[in-house]
């Protein structure tokens, strides 16, 4: 029984895949076949339609390129010279939307994430439905969480500092 989402599940807008990631399993197969589940708890939408706290909302970059490709693939950057950022890309070819994985269960900030996950460069453009070191499995519905401004995009301007694109499981 195969669990990994199909690619139908990211090739949707940003807005319905960013809550329906809530509950969902991310998969890490580590050196030595070592492999850790992690339930997905928070999560931040995207989207390069306009969204000023988007990379893409300046165009294709060698750093945005992949969020210009179909849904399904790893978006990671660096920050302050340490942290992988984990961001997975949604919509169909040219949409140019990501959603920010936040937190897992016990691991709360994407810069924790990423650390924990032992990403790096290499996993920009990861294929979530063929990879053998990262996908995402099927897990139910989470129905109740909470939605927030996201987090850390007052360059942004209003109103997409308003928006409420931060989607957290519930409590």
């Amino acid at each position: 029984m195969n669990l990994r989402l199909p690619d139908s599940f990211f090739r949707r807008d940003v807005l319905e895949v960013a809550p329906d990631l809530l509950g969902k399993i991310l998969v890490r197969r580590f050196s030595a076949n070592r492999i850790e589940k992690y339930r997905i708890t928070e999560v931040e939408a995207y989207s390069g339609n306009g969204d000023l706290a988007c990379h893409a909302s300046k165009g294709r970059t060698p750093r945005t390129e992949v969020m210009f490709k179909e849904g399904g693939l790893v978006y990671v950057y660096l920050i302050y010279g340490m942290y992988w950022m984990l961001n997975i890309v949604t919509g169909e070819e040219n949409q140019a939307e990501a959603v920010l994985i936040r937190g897992v269960e016990n691991i709360s900030g994407p810069g924790r994430v990423g650390k924990a996950l032992q990403l790096d460069k290499s996993f920009y453009g990861e294929n979530l439905f063929s990879s053998d070191r990262i996908w995402i499995e099927d897990a139910k519905n989470v129905t109740k969480y909470v939605t927030t401004p996201r987090i850390g995009i007052d360059y942004a301007g209003e109103p997409w500092i308003s928006k409420p694109w931060r989607f957290l499981i519930n409590p």
